[in-house]
C-alpha cells in the first residue's frame, strides 16, 4: 500500500504513541489484519481510501496480528479483520469482517468533529449562562448551514421541546441521520414526544385528577393522568398511575400500562433509584 500521512503500520512499541496518544487529538481506526486473510485484503483498500478522503480527520493504524500477537491478545482479537475505533485513549466502536462503506462512514462520523461543532459548543455555553434565546438562535443557524450535524439536531429538538414548540421539535428530530439515532440523548426526546402525542386529546391535569379520584377504574383517564404527570415532572406519580393499570387491568389498551412504564423508564435514562424501584414493582405485578 502506498505511503500516506493519514495511515501507518503500528507495532507493540508504537501503539501507545500512534494509537492511544494520537486518539486524544483525532479518532484512530485500528485495522487488525493478517497477510493470509482474504477479507482483510478486501477491506484494507476501502479503509485507505476513506483515510485519504477524510484528510486527517481520522488516522488509520494497521496492526499485523500475526506479527503483533501481544496487541491482538490484549484487544481480544479472535477473527480477522477486526476494526476498533479509538477516541481519547479508549475503544468507542468496532466491527468484525468486511462492512459496507456507508456503515464505516457512519461509525467514523459519530466520533469525528465537524467545523460546526464549535458553534454547538457556543450554544450550550450560552444556554448554561441562561441565554436560551441566544442558544436557540445559534442552533438554528448551525442546522441551516450544516443540516447533517446530528448533535445540533438533538440539542435544537430538546430546546424546542422545553419551550413547548412540540411540532417544530418533532419535525427537526425526524431529520436526524440513521447514525445519529444511536445518540443516547435522543431516546428521551423521542419518548417525550410519544407522551405529548398521547395527551393531545386529554383533559387538563386537575380535571384528570378529579376524574380518577371519582372513578378509579377509568383506565383511560388514569393513562392520560400518567402522561400529564410525566410531562409536568411528577415522575413517581406518573409511574404509580401506570403501575396501578398493570395491577388492575392489563387488557386496557393492549397492556398500555406496562408499555407506558417501559417508555417512562427509557425517558428517565433507564437507571436511578426511582427506575429501579418501579422495575421491581412491575416485576412483582407481572408475576
Amino acid at each position: 500500500m502506498a505511503h500516506s500521512v493519514y495511515s501507518a503500520d503500528v507495532t507493540q512499541e508504537s501503539f501507545e504513541t500512534d494509537v492511544l496518544e494520537r486518539s486524544r487529538t483525532v479518532p484512530v481506526l485500528v485495522d487488525f489484519w493478517a497477510a493470509w486473510c482474504g477479507p482483510c485484503k478486501m477491506l484494507m483498500p476501502m479503509l485507505a481510501k476513506l483515510a485519504e478522503e477524510y484528510q486527517g480527520r481520522f488516522f488509520l493504524a494497521k496492526v499485523n496480528s500475526d506479527e503483533q500477537q501481544e496487541l491482538a491478545t490484549r484487544y481480544g482479537i479472535r477473527s480477522l479483520p477486526t476494526i476498533k475505533l479509538f477516541s481519547n485513549g479508549a475503544v468507542v466502536g468496532e466491527f468484525v469482517g468486511v462492512q459496507p462503506e456507508r456503515s464505516i462512514r457512519a461509525l467514523l462520523d459519530r466520533h469525528i468533529a465537524r467545523p460546526s461543532d464549535r458553534l454547538v459548543h457556543e450554544a450550550l455555553e450560552a444556554e448554561a449562562r441562561g441565554d436560551a434565546a441566544g442558544a436557540l438562535d445559534i442552533l438554528r443557524r448551525v442546522h441551516s448551514e450544516d443540516a447533517a450535524n446530528d448533535r445540533a439536531i438533538v440539542h435544537l429538538g430538546r430546546m424546542l421541546l422545553e419551550q413547548g414548540a412540540d411540532t417544530q421539535a418533532e419535525q427537526i428530530l425526524a431529520r436526524i441521520s440513521p447514525a445519529g439515532r444511536a445518540d443516547p440523548d435522543l431516546a428521551p426526546l423521542l419518548t417525550r414526544l410519544e407522551f405529548i402525542r398521547m395527551t393531545v386529546a386529554a383533559p387538563p391535569l386537575a380535571e384528570l385528577e378529579k376524574r380518577v379520584q371519582a372513578q378509579p377504574g377509568d383506565m383511560q383517564a388514569r393513562h392520560w393522568l400518567g402522561a400529564r404527570y410525566l410531562l409536568a415532572g411528577h415522575y413517581e406519580a406518573a409511574l404509580e398511575q401506570w403501575l396501578t393499570m398493570v395491577r388492575e387491568n392489563r387488557q386496557f389498551g393492549n397492556d398500555a400500562g406496562r408499555k407506558a412504564l417501559l417508555a417512562a423508564f427509557n425517558f428517565l435514562g433507564g437507571k436511578g433509584e426511582l427506575v429501579r424501584k418501579y422495575r421491581n414493582l412491575l416485576s412483582l405485578a407481572l408475576n
